[in-house]
């Protein structure tokens, strides 16, 4: 490790970032974040994902109270980003002071057309907090101090890993270590466990995934499960139960890894910079994957939740899914409220909310079904058009 350069007057906040600002708070917003968590997430959780915080016992706290953490993770590969999900709902939950939940940075295309949104509920990234991963955007929430940030700075390739490439870090986006020098914020890297397993055995082309990204997919799951996406839609947002566990890894302190002040250091330092980053990050990984990656699903343990929570079925069992997340939709998106609790636990729940949300059959419909899923999807959207 390279002695600290000396420290320097943290960066103030340009013209553009000021008037950036807006993004703070332009859908976020923390009544959905709990009601969604309320109503379907505690249940996911509970039953499907069991998710596990290892060594999250004593929280994180700024080196820096001017500026967020940047805490950072591994991405699942080749599945839809419940990792995500599952990690900060389970945060919410946990946390007795929400300044310390992290906001995430998250890759546009998740935001870009309504598809990519869980059962097409419409800005549900955004508002649960999400912020589109652009240079501007991550420099103005450096400036941000309601909450800390969270990122996957391995990107988009991150979730396009294929299987082969499982738990293997991609190379990090060097913006995370370009800031966390420039305002001298640590970062704090912790480890999704099973996430891996949410959509085993599947791969991924270039050649594919060039395709894909013209119409707002980040990327083409190749595998088992893309032949059950064109016959039942639903599986398009489907995971398999695989229990996630996120294990807090040691803080880095990227100020200290370079006796260069940051305005000295280049392109090519910062890369070297990241590389370090990544291999520390990946050695503590497999570290984690080793005590907590061999028995991805724990079926048994699956099984007795299920039992245990047999009141609330099907609603734990992702074919229910569309149902329920078309209800809340229903509910809070479109009738706007606000203090309510869904039915999951009268005879019939389930086909009520069919009923109340007829849409929900396109999810079921072989081929067809995706002719209405593609229209309310890319609704408003250019296609071809990733720059928003």
């Amino acid at each position: 490790m390279s002695t600290a350069s000396p420290p320097s007057a943290l960066p103030q906040p340009t013209s553009a970032i000021l008037a950036n600002q807006h993004i703070y708070s332009d859908y976020f917003d923390e009544e959905f974040v709990e009601t969604l968590d309320r109503n379907i997430l505690q249940l996911l959780d509970r039953v499907w994902f069991r998710s596990q915080l290892v060594g999250f016992d004593d929280f994180p706290q700024r080196n820096n109270p001017e500026r967020p953490l940047l805490f950072a993770s591994n991405h699942s590969g080749m599945a839809f980003p419940w990792d995500a999900i599952v990690a900060l709902s389970h945060m919410w939950r946990r946390l007795p002071d929400l300044s310390n939940l992290p906001r995430p940075l998250s890759a546009p295309m998740l935001s870009q057309s309504v598809l990519m949104n869980p059962f097409l509920v419409k800005n549900f990234w955004k508002k649960s907090g999400c912020v589109d991963a652009t240079t501007l955007n991550f420099e103005t929430m450096m400036f941000y101090n309601d909450h800390n940030l969270m990122l996957y700075p391995e990107g988009v390739p991150g979730i396009g890993k294929g299987f082969n490439r499982k738990y293997k870090f991609q190379r990090l986006a060097t913006s995370i270590v370009r800031l966390g020098i420039q305002h001298r914020t640590d970062i704090v890297p912790f480890y999704t466990i099973n996430g891996e397993y949410l959509n085993p055995y599947t791969y991924s082309w270039e050649w594919i995934n060039r395709i894909s990204k013209k119409v707002g997919i980040p990327f083409i799951p190749v595998g088992p499960i893309l032949l059950m996406v064109l016959l039942q839609p639903w599986f398009f947002y489907m995971a398999y139960p695989a229990k996630l566990t996120f294990v807090l890894g040691t803080r880095i302190k990227p100020y200290e890894l370079t006796d260069k002040p940051a305005e000295d250091l280049s392109r090519a330092d910062y890369e070297a910079l990241s590389e370090e980053v990544r291999r520390r990050m990946q050695r503590e990984m497999d570290a984690a994957v080793q005590e907590h990656g061999q028995q991805p699903y724990r079926w048994r343990e699956l099984w007795q939740r299920m039992k245990e929570n047999r009141r609330f079925f099907p609603f734990f069992l992702p074919w229910a899914w569309p149902a329920l997340f078309q209800e809340f939709e229903r509910q809070y998106v479109l009738n706007g409220r606000r203090d309510f609790d869904l039915d999951l636990r009268s005879p019939g729940a389930y086909w009520r909310m069919i009923w109340r949300n007829p849409f929900t059959l396109t999810f079921f419909i072989p081929v067809l079904g995706w002719i209405p899923i593609a229209i309310r999807g890319y609704r408003g959207h250019r296609l071809g058009d990733n720059s928003k």
